[in-house]
């Protein structure tokens, strides 16, 4: 009889649940539902939790969306607790929209994600962890804008600097942008440190930090940079932090600046016992030439594009490749819409990511789920120019839609009319107004669109920054003005009595309130009464008499000076302009541009009391109540924003791309010029609408401008020209000044896009076509409509009103029509903006006028009558 416990069993053969059965069917009951509706590239995102991964996710295309699942999939998958995740977002916004769509997605409030937050939050949180690392308590204090400064103005005076000519916000910005490079006061180059205060930077860097440390306080910047030098001197502190963190996350990576990216790098290697002790990043890279070679060498990682010093002794070469191997590392980003280097962002640092991260998968999302075909098709065009990308190509499954328009205007004041005159075609068809938006390249330009929605009635809203008549420095201009306009305006005086400073304080402002009350005057008069007494420390007295008799001046210059004269009187010998000019923050020049732009806009107004008194409508409109308005923002504000209708003003060089950008920048800082550009395109759903002007005025200065090379730049299939609806008619009494195509000569500047060399090439000689030797072919953005008009002007290239035009690059030429004009020389002749003249060219139709006070212009004979 066999023993039981030697038989052996019967086989069995291996279960799969059927298709469609209970099993099946059970299991899919509780099935993920957050992975529903993913395309494959998203899931594909979704679904890589190993090694590094780089999701390049296009314009539209889902990357919160794909970032947020992931989470819920490390979560519902078991792969890590909650608090073993780092996501890492650039505003504390993202981070709670984050939150918001986990907790949908997974079905319950996200709790235990303590590592869910901003670089700067997450990187404080660690620094009060370790603050006794850094020299500090862990109830350190936390520097605003503000209080910096304050500080170093302390450090300057201690080190007898002269505050005027290197002011302390200059000084902040130089830290600030050393901080946000990794650099400590001793790593600084010395041609950097030597730019401030004679070469003193680098010291008034190191006395600054070592203040710090005694007041117990930090800056913004070191919230991060005393992470970075706590992980490096003490690697079991960044060992605790490498094992604590299973999975990292971060958004929009390519707006990194290098203490951002130092500090990733440092959390993202996998955890070893042997990990170096040193000050510098350290990484694999192959040597140079060796290709794909498995042959390693250990280098200093360098930071592009400022190096870190390395000091004597800081590199062990023996760290085995498992010491640095990244872990389960998520980056999303855009590497086309890397637009804020000028705030220390380096987009080389998502086109390194496979280099910096060997072994890494890159996932491109270019399914665009926002904008219609036409509008993608113009956004890929445009950033294919630039040569420092990765590389995608936006696509759309949804219908092609209304092709993408480029509108001329003669002036930036048609422009602002054209696109007022659009809205409301708009709003007339039934769309919303919070469906539109205006996105502007420099601040300044907003002001003509605020003038204009108050004329129309339209609602609007500023995102991003104050009104235009409520900044600041348009706030304390207005001031000047109305204590010229009307000494009693208490308020107006008090504002801007000691700005800029001139010693007179808050003691000073409660005497002379004290003074009008016990008196009933108004402040002008009592500060008028208290300089004639012994009240006021001399000094005071001094600069408040100066004062006085600034205001008095400035009232009998009023009644023989042009409103527009004055104001520019006020604001230079007030002071108030000089102090800007010293003013070395990033926001100084926006301000003189604001200011040049309140001077401008007083053109309009017949004296200073008509302006003051419209200044006061715009003001008098309720703000952020209005449920229904166009938004209106700069470029950069509009970030993560999408609008069915997007108007997009201001395409001219010098403004778009920006000559500031170009100069300092070059090639870098155009290619980061046409990304904004991307990104202006790719915030429409429907329609996307591109004005530029030919004149617009530049620091004060009417200028003929020239159209944007991104304009030639845009596919012709894609692209559709039409007229501006604000026309005036060109070189009539809309017109602010001669067209550049006066003189064909203009054609000779440094624009070299393909267009402008072949207008080039046909300069001359090929007559006889009334289009002044040009051959009319078709380009991008050709037109072939003439239609004639007994007026003969026509506005901004495309008015109703046209003689006989052509179209070079999608520009409308005004050229004399070779009829001889009935004016002869010498003659006496009236224009209705420019006044009386007399001829002294004749050009066909086109008049050359010496007029008695606008100084030669060139006109149409059209505009002009006999005197």
């Amino acid at each position: 009889m066999t023993e039981p416990n030697t038989l052996k069993p019967a086989a069995v053969s291996d279960h799969t649940p059927a298709p469609g059965g209970i099993a099946a069917r059970a299991r899919a009951a509780f099935a993920p539902r957050y992975l529903d509706g993913l395309n494959p590239e998203q899931r594909e995102a979704v679904e890589t939790l190993d090694g590094p991964v780089l999701v390049l996710a296009g314009a539209g295309t889902g990357k919160t969306r794909v970032l947020t699942t992931r989470i819920a999939h490390i979560l519902s998958m078991g792969k890590a607790r909650p608090g073993e995740i780092l996501s890492v977002t650039f505003t504390n916004k993202a981070a709670r929209e984050m939150k918001a769509r986990l907790s949908q997605m997974l079905g319950q409030a996200v709790e235990g994600m303590p590592w869910l937050g901003t670089f700067h939050s997450i990187g404080g949180r660690i620094l009060r962890t370790h603050a006794e690392m850094a020299q500090l308590k862990s109830n350190f204090t936390v520097l605003d804008v503000d209080d910096q400064v304050r500080l170093l103005k302390q450090l300057l005076q201690a080190e007898d600097v002269d505050d005027k000519r290197w002011p302390a916000r200059m000084l902040a910005g130089l830290i600030d942008g050393w901080k946000n490079r990794g650099l400590m006061p001793g790593q600084v180059p010395a041609g950097e440190a030597a730019v401030f205060a004679n070469g003193k930077g680098g010291k008034l860097y190191a006395s600054y930090q070592e203040r710090l440390k005694i007041l117990n306080a930090a800056d913004f910047g070191d919230l991060l940079l005393e992470n970075i030098r706590i992980f490096r001197e003490h690697p079991d502190v960044l060992r605790q932090y490498q094992h604590r963190f299973r999975f990292i996350l971060v958004d929009e990576y390519q707006d990194t600046n290098v203490a951002q990216y130092l500090w990733l790098r440092l959390l993202a290697q996998a955890p070893s016992s042997t990990s170096p002790r040193v000050r510098g990043e350290v990484g694999l890279r192959s040597n140079p030439g060796e290709g794909d070679s498995p042959r390693t060498e250990l280098v200093e990682r360098a930071p592009h594009p400022d190096p870190l010093p390395v000091q004597d002794g800081e590199r062990e070469s023996a760290v085995s490749a498992a010491s640095i191997h990244p872990k389960n590392l998520c980056c999303v980003g855009d590497d086309d819409q890397s637009i804020y280097g000028w705030r220390g962002a380096e987009v080389d640092n998502i086109l390194r990511f496979e280099h910096d991260f060997p072994g890494a998968k890159v996932i491109r999302l270019e399914r665009n789920y926002r904008s219609t075909g036409h509008i993608l098709a113009a956004a890929s065009h445009l950033i294919a120019h630039n040569e420092g990308r990765l590389g995608k190509t936006l696509r759309t499954e949804d219908v092609d839609g209304e092709k993408v328009t480029v509108t001329g205007a003669w002036d930036s004041e048609e422009e602002a009319r054209g696109i007022g005159e659009e809205i409301e075609d708009i709003q007339r068809r039934g769309d919303r107004l919070n469906e539109i938006a205006i996105l502007v390249r420099a601040s300044y330009q907003m002001r003509e669109f605020e003038d204009r929605f108050v004329t129309l009635g339209l609602s609007y809203r500023v995102i991003g920054g104050p009104r235009f008549y409520e900044r600041a420095e348009i706030r304390d201009a207005l001031a000047y003005l109305r204590v010229v306009n009307s000494p009693a305006d208490d308020l107006a005086f008090e504002r801007i009595v000691n700005v800029p400073k001139r010693g007179l304080g808050d003691a000073t402002v409660q005497l002379l309130h004290d003074h009008a009350r016990k008196r009933r005057i108004p402040l002008f008069e009592a500060a008028r009464a208290v300089v004639e007494t012994d009240e006021l420390k001399p000094k005071a007295r001094g600069s408040l008499r100066g004062l006085i008799q600034q205001f008095d001046r400035w009232r009998a210059q009023r009644e023989v000076a042009p409103h527009t004269e004055l104001a520019e009187i006020v604001l230079d010998e007030s002071g108030y302009t000089d102090m800007w000019q010293k003013d070395r923050s990033a926001d100084a020049a926006g301000r003189l541009e604001n200011l040049k732009e309140l001077v401008r806009s007083m053109e309009e107004f017949e004296n200073l009391q008509g302006f003051l008194e419209h200044i006061a409508l715009v003001m008098d409109r309720e703000d952020g109540g209005e449920d229904d308005a166009v938004s209106l923002m700069t470029l950069h504000s509009a970030k993560g924003l999408e609008f069915d209708n997007v108007f997009l003003p201001g395409w001219e060089e010098g403004l778009f791309p920006s000559q500031r950008t170009l100069d300092e920048q070059g090639r870098a800082g155009l290619e980061e010029e046409r990304r904004l550009a991307h990104v202006g395109l790719t915030r429409a759903r429907r329609r996307a609408k591109i004005y530029f002007a030919t004149n617009r005025r530049i620091h004060g200065t009417w200028t003929t401008t020239i159209p944007s090379r991104f304009l030639d730049e845009l596919p012709a299939a894609n692209v559709e020209i039409t007229e501006s609806k604000g026309g005036s008619g060109w070189g009539g009494a809309g017109g602010y000044g001669p067209s550049r195509f006066d003189n064909l000569e203009s054609f000779g500047s440094s624009y070299t896009t393909p267009g402008w060399q072949r207008a080039q090439a046909r300069r001359g000689g090929q007559g006889g076509s009334g289009r002044g030797g040009f051959d009319e072919e078709q380009s991008p953005f050709s037109s072939s409509r003439s239609d004639a008009s007994s007026r003969g002007g026509f506005s901004g290239g495309f008015g109703r009103n046209r003689r006989g035009p052509m179209t070079i690059e999608g520009e409308l030429v005004a050229k004399s029509t070779g009829t001889a004009s009935e004016f002869a020389l010498d003659e006496r002749v009236f224009h209705q903006k420019f006044g009386y003249g007399h001829v002294v060219k004749i050009d066909g139709n086109k008049l050359t006028i010496a007029f008695d006070k606008a100084g030669e212009k060139k006109v149409v004979d059209s505009f002009v009558e006999r005197a």
